[in-house]
């Protein structure tokens, strides 16, 4: 299970952008996440004109790792740590660790 998902609020702890928040738009691989307006860089594309694509230099988000980021906790106002807590009927559902309540997807 996954503990951060997309469409989740996530703070980034470590790195250039420590501090901001955003949602997560994708998920790379089992390691690493697209969070919005985090880790932008500068990237300079060539022309193609069967894509109809002009060339120059675009903003493009690149993923962070999951290590470098921590879900955010609205009703505490900080960043959280995710734990996972199995309920009666066996289904698994995310927690915050620090409250314990469920988190919403």
């Amino acid at each position: 299970m996954n503990k951060i998902r997309k469409g989740d609020q996530v703070v980034v702890l470590a790195g250039r952008d420590k501090g901001k928040r955003g949602t997560v738009s994708a998920r790379i691989d089992a390691d690493h996440v697209v969070v919005d307006g985090v880790n932008v860089v500068k990237k300079h594309v060539k022309p193609n004109p069967l894509k109809g694509t002009t060339g120059g230099v675009v903003d493009k988000t690149m993923p962070i790792h999951q290590s470098n980021i921590a879900i955010w906790n609205g009703a505490t106002g900080k960043a959280d740590r995710v734990g996972v807590k199995v309920q009666a009927d066996g289904k698994k559902v995310r927690v915050f660790k620090s409250t314990g309540e469920e988190i919403k997807a």
